[in-house]
């Protein structure tokens, strides 16, 4: 299927006409970084296998030691 000269008219003029001649250009801009974006992951995954190290896994912190509980609100009274 490919489109004519009078249906991409057609189309460029919605487009127009639904988004304005001042926001075409900033989602030109951002539809290019996102194109941007996904080619550099698409780079960084195809990488050697060192380049995608993973983080060393972090210790557990010690559990801390329970506090008592406080005796001296008027909940205690209950």
């Amino acid at each position: 299927m490919s489109f004519g000269p009078w249906e991409l008219i057609l189309i460029a003029s919605l487009v127009l006409f639904f988004f304005g001649a001042k926001r075409i250009p900033v989602i030109g801009r951002g539809i290019g970084a996102a194109i941007r974006n996904f080619k550099g992951e698409i780079r960084e995954q195809d990488g050697p296998p060192s380049d995608r190290t993973l983080e060393e896994p972090k210790e557990p912190k010690e559990p801390k030691e329970p506090k008592e509980p406080d005796t001296s609100g008027p909940s205690s009274l209950l």
